[in-house]
């Protein structure tokens, strides 16, 4: 049975805050029940954030301590796994807000448990994907730990209808919780990117260019020269841009910063949601981009037809399993070591071009374990392939051809 705030009197309780409105009502109400509550923050690189600890400053009126956790490192080496697994969600975008689930409730448990906290909450919606990612990170990794879910729980329901009385109960303490301003969405944001999604967004007839971009700028909006960048690239991993050492962290800065201000990364969907509903989302995932379309032109040299298929359908796997909060589930595990087969050949340097959006293709240098051969690929006269060595080739197919003709199973 799901918990309600009656029942938590007698639990301590970790929430996991991001410092916004739902986070302030949820702290307040809780700390007005007698309900002992320790906030916790999780710093994964957030570009929407100028100073993390103003996290702590925005929660400190309504009586709750908030812990920070560093996991930019952890949030960065996430960004990596999804990288190799070239592991995208509905409609091709990067599911930032799903892998940072997995790193945020992996690293604040441990933070909530040394603290004696008995019950995780989370300000997720009834509605959406996120409940069911705290819920089930938790239950896998922390088994004995309880989760509160205030937007399932019937009496904040009640008294909480919309963000107008969230903030007209915080204001009756003081609490100042403007309910919006000119942003109308919802934004969720991490080192690997950002989604908007909610409120003027939930309309299919507007716009996605209504989003207001946080990590680049539209396309249109990008310059009108192309900026080339060399990404280093050693078993499926960025090691260097533009020919210097880079950390993950140090990567998705840097690519973040140039592939944003080239108007890269941003998508739209409609995309299926665990619970069966559809819904629509703007995507920023600049770094993510440029970074993970790199690999895959390594990626196209170093595998063949069959490993391409097996990569296709492990990479599918992994990121359905990371949107539906299984990413420590033994089948992920599985299909990414499987991954590591294929991306410990994936090395070279990648020169692309960036332009309004695009991440054009310029060279691929120092890659060892590339199959393609030019000679082997020439249309004109070369040392490669002998083309009359090709017909026996065809002639053992064109058996198969024609036994399908003659017993009638070609319909065209």
């Amino acid at each position: 049975m799901a918990l309600t705030i009656h029942e938590l009197k007698k639990e301590k309780v970790g929430a996991c805050v991001s410092g916004g409105l739902d986070s302030r009502t949820i702290a307040k109400r809780l700390t007005e029940a007698g309900v002992p509550v320790i906030a916790f923050a999780a710093d994964l690189g957030q570009p929407d954030e100028k100073d993390i600890n103003d996290i702590r400053t925005r929660m400190a009126p309504c009586g709750v301590d908030t812990v920070i956790v560093d996991l930019k490192v952890a949030m960065a080496e996430a960004c990596f796994e999804v990288l190799e697994a070239q592991a995208m969600y509905d409609g091709g975008y990067w599911n930032s807000t799903g892998i940072a689930r997995a790193v945020t409730v992996r690293g604040l448990l441990p933070e909530m448990r040394k603290r004696g906290c008995t019950v995780l909450s989370h300000g997720a919606t009834g509605r959406g994907n996120d409940q069911m990612r705290f819920e089930r990170y938790t239950n896998v990794l922390a088994p004995t730990m309880r989760v509160y879910a205030p937007w399932r729980d019937p009496e904040l329901l009640r008294q909480f209808p919309g963000r107008t009385q969230m903030a007209e109960y915080l204001a009756g303490f003081g609490i100042p919780a403007p309910v919006g301003g000119k942003k109308k969405y919802s934004t969720d944001a991490n080192l690997a990117g950002l989604s908007h999604e909610a409120e003027d967004l939930e309309s299919i007839e507007t716009p996605m260019t209504i989003v207001n971009p946080t990590m680049g700028v539209w396309p249109m909006a990008a310059p009108d020269q192309t900026e080339e960048v060399a990404i280093r690239i050693a078993h499926g991993r960025v090691v260097q841009i533009n020919g210097k050492d880079v950390t993950p962290v140090e990567a998705m800065v840097q690519a973040n910063r140039i592939a944003g201000r080239n108007g890269v990364g941003m998508k739209h969907a409609l995309e299926n949601r665990v619970i069966g509903t559809k819904s629509r989302g703007v995507y920023e995932a600049p770094g993510m981009e440029l970074l993970g379309t790199a690999l895959r032109f390594l990626y196209q040299a170093v595998l063949d037809r069959r490993a391409t298929l097996l990569f296709q359908s492990l990479s599918k796997l992994v990121a359905d399993q990371i949107y539906d909060g299984r990413y420590f589930d033994p089948a992920t595990q599985a299909a990414r070591a499987a991954i590591g087969v294929f991306s410990r050949h994936a090395g070279g340097t990648v020169t692309v071009g960036l332009y309004k959006g695009n991440v054009l293709f310029h060279a691929l240098r120092g890659c060892t374990a590339s199959l393609y051969n030019e000679a082997d690929s020439s249309m004109e006269a070369s040392a490669g392939l002998n083309p009359v060595s090709s017909q026996g080739f065809v002639e053992i197919q064109s058996v198969e051809a024609r036994a399908l003709a003659h017993a009638g199973q070609i319909k065209v």
